[in-house]
């Protein structure tokens, strides 16, 4: 993400971004139609949460026209970052220690995990 920006979202900030990057680019319009259905949402409550993800230079709105200025990727492997680092001490085997202890992990869930761990030594 730009900068490592920390975006403090509220949840429903995130269930809105969430609409945009899975509809962007999307007209503020139709935006509003969705949200009104989606999150039984008025027209001025999508536009004021529009204009504060604006003002936080995640979304951008140019002549009626949304779209995002971090991708949905970028804005959830920082946060994702934010949480190991402090809760874990920056520590990922601590976090996913935790994250394992009181969950089972499924065999397909170890075997993607080890995937992901032998593309990693690859590229070291």
């Amino acid at each position: 993400m730009k900068d490592d920006k920390i975006f403090e979202l509220a949840d429903a900030q995130e269930r809105f971004a969430d609409i945009v990057w899975a509809n962007e680019p999307i007209a503020s319009g139709d935006l509003v139609d969705i949200c009104r259905k989606e999150l039984n949402w008025k027209k001025s409550t999508t536009y004021t949460v529009l204009r504060k993800l604006c003002e936080k230079n995640l979304l951008q709105n140019i002549s009626g026209v949304v779209q995002s200025l971090v991708s949905r990727e970028e804005y959830y492997s920082t946060k994702s970052r934010q949480v190991v680092d402090a809760s874990y001490a920056g520590s990922l085997p601590a976090f996913i220690a935790a994250f394992a202890f009181d969950k089972k992990l499924t065999m397909n869930e170890i075997n993607e995990i080890q995937r992901m761990i032998d593309e990693f030594k690859r590229e070291v």
